[in-house]
């Protein structure tokens, strides 16, 4: 079959399966070996070269999903970020980056870049004129996030792809909450893509790996730098990855439906002080979301009232699991204060608009009824305890 016109499912089940030709089972064998022979082959195998069988299938399927042309998976997101932005700044560099980053990536940056001699500047604005003032003439790659996290601000990406191609500049996006379902960043003009698989591909809250995909020229630039990182993954987890993308689809649509419900409910709530969703209309950049998104995905954040303990909320919680991470198929909920953004300082925090009370909400695939019940039962009881306190 004519692999351009596969449909995004048929991709996720089938494109970068390795066949069983010995047993002819249904799923892709395991190749667990770590050595392998040199003479008389035509590839030189070796786990820290990201070209065991299993490694090279599933980075065609991932590239494939992602619209790109070739694709490396890594030991974890971080992995895979860092070896990407080292791939292409050196020392004399300068990088510009939106502010509202994951807390990982924003650490990498504020604590490591400088031992480097590599700039970098902060976008405060997700509008590609925020982006364009911060431009200097050694700037080498802008770096967005959309949505982010946890505040699920949208940047147009297009935008900011064609400024950067305008001065020449390589362009990367953290694509994990919106996943391959709901954005192509590729498709509008982004260099590369960067993943942390260990969410949405994943999907099942049991692996830890990252992903990039771009033009077989830039992942050339990467694997000269991973190989020297050493951040591949085991071909065991790499199994599990790609059984896990199979449903990927079928899993962040769910996700997708449950989460706009939700968004709807809270932000009728009288309880609820604010909802953070871009699928909302009130959403300052729903419109942007509107046009480079297919859904919304499955990532919200809210505020209780004031006078609502939010730790006590989550304690309460009966379905919905206080838990770190997210794009489980199971809803978790937790405070990016304590998690996700802890390495960052109060004063870095307050910058992106993350508060105490803030929760980010990770949407499941269970039935939205069953998910607002508990969170309006867990409201209640907290109301409770406050008038015996």
């Amino acid at each position: 079959m004519d692999t351009q016109k596969m449909g995004f499912n048929t991709i996720c089940t089938h494109l970068g399966e390795i066949k069983d030709e010995q047993f002819k089972g249904a799923v892709s064998p395991i190749y667990m070996s770590t050595s392998y022979a040199f003479e008389d082959v035509d590839i030189k195998r070796y786990p820290r070269y990201f070209n065991t069988p299993n490694q090279e299938a599933l980075s065609k399927k991932i590239a494939k999903l992602e619209k790109g042309e070739s694709a490396l998976i890594f030991g974890s997101g971080m992995a895979a970020i860092s070896t990407t932005l080292f791939a292409f700044l050196q020392k004399g560099d300068h990088i510009v980056l939106q502010r509202t980053l994951y807390g990982g990536t924003a650490n990498l940056v504020n604590e490591e870049f400088e031992k480097h001699g590599i700039e970098f500047s902060y976008v405060d604005t997700q509008t590609s004129e925020g982006f364009k003032e911060k431009i200097k003439p050694n700037t080498k790659v802008i770096y967005i996030e959309t949505p982010s996290n946890p505040l699920l601000t949208i940047t147009d990406i297009k935008a900011v792809a064609d400024l950067a191609k305008e001065n020449n500049i390589i362009t990367m996006i953290d694509n994990t909450f919106a996943s391959p379902v709901n954005q192509n960043p590729i498709e509008l003009g982004i260099d590369i893509v960067l993943h942390s698989a260990t969410k949405y591909l994943g999907g099942h809250s049991d692996i830890l790996a990252g992903a990039v995909i771009s033009s077989e020229k830039n992942m050339d630039q990467i694997f000269q730098v991973a190989k020297n990182f050493g951040g591949s993954l085991s071909d065991f987890t790499v199994w599990m990855l790609e059984r896990s993308i199979k449903t990927l689809g079928i899993r962040v649509k769910q996700q997708n439906k449950n989460a706009l419900k939700l968004a709807k409910w809270l932000e009728k709530h009288q309880d609820i002080s604010a909802v953070y969703y871009p699928g909302l209309k009130s959403h300052p950049d729903y419109e942007i979301a509107k046009k480079q998104m297919k859904g919304y995905g499955g990532m919200l954040s809210f505020e209780l009232k004031e006078g609502l303990n939010a730790s006590k909320f989550q304690k309460e919680l009966r379905l919905i699991k206080s838990s770190m991470s997210l794009a489980g198929v199971e809803s978790t909920i937790l405070s990016p204060t304590l998690t996700s953004h802890a390495l960052l300082t109060e004063e870095e925090r307050a910058l992106q608009g993350i508060s105490d009370g803030l929760l980010r909400l990770s949407v499941g695939i269970e039935e939205d009824e069953d998910l607002t019940q508990d969170i309006q039962q867990a409201i209640e009881k907290v109301k409770i305890l406050e008038l015996e306190h």
